[in-house]
């Protein structure tokens, strides 16, 4: 096989890139040529310019492009990402552009992928999280040629969206490659950089859900106002852009400031540290449903952001303005430990990703799709 191909991932968010730099770093290991288009929050001051991160991986180019300015709304981006993207491929032409999730970032970069027959990855299509995002995801397997999935019921899904079962591999949740090994720093130290205070803490990630913007200072207000109510400590890690953000970002501004650390974005292997000796996690991130489970760390979801999309014991389910439930997770379950949840994998995704690359069939896939019907 070929071993100066060259994969291309597309990243727009801290949170994609934590799960596409594992596969990066296995596929580079494996002696692929291996580049990053770093675009979206990554270029935004405010989300701290977390395009650093990407930079500082060792052996692969790095390409930045700014496809918004703060308060572009969701169909400015996907155009402008689309241009940009669209020169960008013209004068690379990747082997393979692998994408992420559900951000408008990776459905911009599918869609020129899909005009321009380039072959394209999608990683983690299949599940379910309703609202917009869940749309963007589907759009991007319809899209993509092939499919890197978290779990059998993720596979299934995509199969139901017509896509052909050879096309789909369910290698496990990417970013528990990472949680599963130890991070390299003590919490002591993560404390010390980030300016933590408190050694008994709660983590709190709640983003914006674009089909309730209007609503998301309301609920900001009643979580953040339950959350203060119970007396104890928390670090706050910031939001997305999504539409709503500035009215989640003016309660997080009044809270008070001894109880709520509030941090715009923190490097992984910190991040992971802090994930793994919190007492909780509360939120509608992602993470409170698969990371969090996969330690073994009590989380609460908050809304609908997340809904439907994971059950493990150690997760419970409330409405934002549901005080008494948040007040009643926080007194029955902080400091609790559960088992590992698995159901998205056991922290061996890149293995599983670089061996689908290494096969010589995966190259020679034809990129004119079919409808595969099931059964």
């Amino acid at each position: 096989m070929k071993q100066d191909r060259h994969l291309l991932f597309v990243t727009g968010t801290r949170a994609d890139f934590g799960k596409l730099e594992p596969l990066a770093v296995a596929a580079r290991d494996a002696g692929f040529r291996v580049s990053f288009f770093v675009t979206g929050m990554h270029m935004l001051g405010r989300y701290g310019l977390t395009k650093i991160e990407v930079h500082r991986m060792a052996g692969v180019a790095v390409h930045e492009f700014l496809n918004q300015r703060e308060g572009d709304p969701q169909d400015m981006i996907l155009a402008k990402t689309v241009l940009g993207f669209s020169d960008f491929l013209a004068e690379h032409r990747p082997d393979l552009v692998v994408v992420h999730g559900d951000r408008v970032e990776a459905l911009a970069c599918a869609l020129v992928c899909a005009t321009n027959y380039v072959r394209c990855a999608h990683v983690e299509g299949g599940e379910v999280s309703g609202t917009i995002d869940e749309i963007f995801r589907h759009c991007n397997t319809k899209l993509a040629a092939v499919h890197f999935v978290s779990s059998d019921a993720a596979r299934q899904r995509v199969m139901a969206l017509g896509e052909p079962a050879e096309a789909i591999h369910a290698i496990g949740s990417p970013e528990l490659d990472k949680h599963g090994a130890p991070s390299g720093v003590t919490l002591d130290e993560v404390r010390a950089r980030y300016d933590i205070p408190f050694a008994d803490y709660g983590i709190c990630v709640f983003h914006p859900v674009t089909s309730e913007s209007t609503t998301m200072g309301a609920q900001a207000a009643a979580l953040y106002g339950a959350l203060d109510a119970s007396g104890r400590s928390f670090v706050l890690i910031l939001p997305n852009n999504d539409p709503g953000s500035e009215q989640i970002f003016a309660v997080i501004d009044a809270l008070p400031k001894e109880r709520f650390r509030c941090i715009p974005s923190m490097r992984f292997a910190y991040f992971s540290e802090l994930m793994k000796n919190a007492a909780v996690m509360v939120g509608n991130s992602s993470a409170g449903v698969r990371e969090a489970p996969f330690l073994g760390i009590p989380s609460l979801d908050i809304g609908t952001r997340q809904t439907g999309r994971s059950q493990a014991p150690s997760l419970t389910s409330c409405a934002a303005d549901d005080a008494g439930a948040i007040a009643a997770f926080l007194q029955r379950e902080w400091g609790r430990r559960y088992p590992a949840h698995t159901a998205f994998g056991e922290g061996r995704a890149a293995d599983r990703f670089v061996e689908v690359l290494r096969c010589a069939d995966f190259w020679t896939a034809p990129l004119q799709k079919a409808f595969r019907d099931i059964g």
